[in-house]
């Protein structure tokens, strides 16, 4: 057998390093479960009297009902309900104002309003939170200290996940902190907003996503139109892409939709719709090359790519492009994701380990269901709606069931 037979093509699907890929964004999102439920644990015990910092505080979210443990259960769902309404009806206003701000290609002032909000976060909220800390577990540092080295953390973070100057895993990691201190911050929020709020940014997510003049959808689908990425926080996994089979100097190449786009251009005369329902996966030739290329095509005018199929025998690799992959093929999850797996877990934790587990377990499974579906349809998905709603499921039949039957259980001397 000669040398060349023995070398064979490795395949080049996400099902290849699937394992690995959800391993690279499981890791993270139980981090910053993990911290947020340590959190909860430290600063909302009544022992440090604490009592969770702002455990009263008025906000966005509950602008239109302040719960009071004296209202009955269906007012404090009706108010709850109503707090939901309001905050995902000004997170959407929100959005659709960043498309346009996006759309007029004011890039360079979403950058500094994404870093000026990651200023706050980590500067603010952050320092409240370490001095919180600080109090409960009785930490000797003087106020000078502190504020240097929460001035120095603030910066530094703020230019590591804006100015990619830094290593890759110190944005990851900062970005963990900050989905750690905005989702311990949402836990403080009351009881049934929390719960209420979680299936409302759900719904809100899914609509987003996949409707056809949904905010999200429409974002991706010009950040794809322009070769651009979206200033956003977003975790993007490692890649994993075999550097032998791609050389770095091949990754530009893996946006290929720009010569489908401009073939359209002359026939359409316009670029950037994306009203239309329907998704078709169709097989396009390249200009005089025998290549084909597998990609999604929206059926009004904008071409939006998903995939590059190599040719059998080629050693080029694909890019998957979307919300839930990034244009290196690993997968990219929002923060936003981050936040609402970590309030879920820590309001759990504000009841019992036992709920905490099953309602970790149930996220993981989500998220697990969400990037194998993501690997088949290979196309942007929603995050939260699966692990979110699996997750709150799980936290009632935890709750209402299986923590009776346990307490039944011990009760009678009884072993599982």
């Amino acid at each position: 057998m000669d040398e060349q037979s023995e070398i064979q093509p490795q395949p080049t699907s996400i099902l290849h390093t699937l394992g690995e890929e959800i391993i690279r964004i499981i890791t993270p999102v139980s981090i910053c479960m993990l911290l947020v439920v340590l959190l909860v644990s430290i600063l909302n015990n009544d022992d440090n009297g604490l009592g969770g910092f702002g455990s009263n505080i008025s906000t966005l979210a509950s602008i239109a009902y302040s719960e009071d443990s004296s209202d009955s259960t269906w007012d404090k769902f009706k108010g709850a309900l109503l707090n939901s309404l309001v905050f995902v009806g000004v997170v959407t206003v929100v959005t659709f104002i960043l498309v346009l701000l996006f759309y007029w290609r004011c890039t360079t002032f979403l950058k500094y309003y994404m870093g000026f909000s990651a200023f706050l976060v980590l500067g603010f909220v952050g320092g409240e939170v370490a001095v919180f800390v600080v109090k409960a577990l009785s930490i000797p540092v003087d106020a000078v200290t502190f504020m240097v080295v929460l001035y120095n953390f603030t910066v530094v973070g703020v230019l590591a996940v804006f100015m990619g100057k830094v290593g890759i895993f110190v944005k990851q990691g900062y970005l963990v902190v900050i989905g750690m201190l905005v989702a311990y911050w949402f836990t403080l929020l009351p009881e049934w907003t929390t719960w209420v709020l979680l299936v409302a940014m759900a719904l809100y997510d899914l609509a987003a996503v996949l409707l056809p003049g949904g905010p999200l959808r429409l974002l991706v689908e010009l950040a794809i139109s322009r070769d651009e990425d979206i200033p956003a926080l977003v975790y993007e996994a490692r890649p994993v892409s075999n550097p032998d089979l791609v050389p770095s100097s091949r990754v530009a190449e893996r946006r290929v939709w720009r010569d489908r786009s401009r073939a359209e251009s002359d026939s359409n005369g316009n670029l950037g719709a994306s009203s239309s329902s329907n998704l078709n996966v169709g097989d396009v030739s390249g200009n005089g090359s025998d290549q084909s290329e597998r990609i999604v095509r929206v059926d009004s005018e904008l071409s939006a790519p998903l995939i590059q199929q190599p040719p059998v025998g080629s050693s080029e690799d694909f890019a998957l492009e979307g919300i839930g992959l990034g244009s290196s093929g690993a997968i990219k999850l929002g923060l936003g994701d981050f936040i609402f797996y970590s309030v879920l877990v820590g309001r759990a934790a504000m009841y019992d380990f036992m709920t905490v587990y099953a309602c970790y377990l149930a996220i993981i499974a989500g998220l697990g269901i969400t990037l194998m579906l993501l690997a088949f349809y290979q196309k942007a998905l929603p995050a939260l709606p699966v692990s979110v709603l699996m997750g709150v499921l799980f936290y009632l039949l935890t709750r209402l069931l299986l923590e009776t039957f346990v307490v039944q259980c011990s009760t009678n001397l009884l072993m599982f």
